[in-house]
């Protein structure tokens, strides 16, 4: 028999796993995506998330409660009878009567390999980190921060130039075989768990305003690292002088520059290239976008916005 599942999601993220669910023949009682945000170049408009939207096209009931701390929406929860919960980037804490309302539990696709990256940002932060290997888990949720007992894992390699873009692409895919294959095997009575390791432990705090500027003060492998951990989105970034004025520049790929070593200040701009000296050895900026512009290559960019040899950037 198809399982009775309620939905839990809000980016583009979450959306092949929803789509996948569907597809097998699961019945989707409901969808629970955060509530719409402001949109447009105003922000006049409220848009749905993107599994708001993707249920609406799949003619399933949303609901975009802003808490469900509440007995009003607990209760709603509940009346749904769902058999199982399935949660990909849902956004919202579940307090414990939620987690306990389906008969079958409630399930997360998390998108690190556990205890690794528990949190709000795991696949920023593991290229950040320098991680090569990462991966997504099916775990049953408790009340703890990702801390359930796991049932499937599947790793992914990280190369040295990905992106959080791609790698978020990639693991998207991942999720959502695996959490269709977790159901089934649930489905069937046949989801053994077993606990998280209790070492390596470590946390992805949400990626803060503040984190995101480049600081080329670091070892040039760090600032790879960074930019490439942090686009498309937000971006990396540096401020670029242009006399008493600062204009602030976005940085979405680049790469470590072999045998760089006593290369100059930090920021320092080194050749006609876009080369820039580190605390040790340098990176070649390789795609950049102006605030309201549209991305382009280095060797466009300067085109446009000449840089000369000797400049520090910062």
């Amino acid at each position: 028999m198809p399982l009775r599942i309620i939905f839990m999601g809000t980016p583009a993220y979450a959306v092949p796993t929803l789509q996948a669910l569907h597809d097998a023949g699961h019945e989707i009682v409901a969808v629970y995506s955060q509530p719409p945000r402001p949109a447009g170049r105003r922000g006049l408009e409220l848009k749905p998330s993107p599994v708001h939207q993707t249920a609406e096209a799949l003619g399933i009931p949303v609901f975009t409660p802003k808490s469900l701390k509440s007995d009003e929406e607990q209760a709603a929860f509940k009346a749904l009878d769902a058999d199982v919960a399935v949660v990909v980037a849902y956004g919202l804490l579940l307090p414990k009567p939620v987690l306990d309302a389906p008969r079958l539990g409630a399930w997360n696709g998390h998108a690190s390999l556990l205890p690794r990256w528990r949190g709000a940002a795991p696949i920023q932060r593991a290229i950040m980190a320098g991680d090569t290997q990462t991966g997504v888990m099916i775990m049953q949720m408790d009340v703890g921060l990702d801390t359930g007992p796991v049932a499937l894992t599947r790793t992914v390699d990280i190369s040295a130039s990905m992106t959080t873009g791609e790698l978020h692409d990639i693991l998207a895919g991942v999720t959502a075989e695996l959490m269709t294959d977790a159901m089934a095997r649930l489905e069937r009575g046949q989801l053994p768990v077993s606990a998280q390791a209790g070492q390596g432990v470590s946390y992805a705090a949400k990626i803060s305003k503040e984190e995101t500027r480049v600081d080329f003060t670091r070892p040039a492998r760090d600032v790879h690292n960074h930019i490439r951990g942090l686009a498309p989105a937000p971006g990396a970034w540096f401020e670029l002088q242009h006399g008493d004025r600062a204009e602030r520049v976005k940085l979405l790929a680049s790469e470590v520059v072999a045998g760089a070593t006593g290369t100059g200040t930090p920021g320092t701009v080194l050749d006609d290239h876009l080369t820039i000296a580190c605390g040790e050895g340098a990176v070649r900026l390789l795609r950049l976008q102006k605030a309201g512009g549209k991305p382009l290559s280095a060797e466009d960019f300067l085109r446009g916005t000449p840089i000369v040899p000797g400049t520090v950037i910062g």
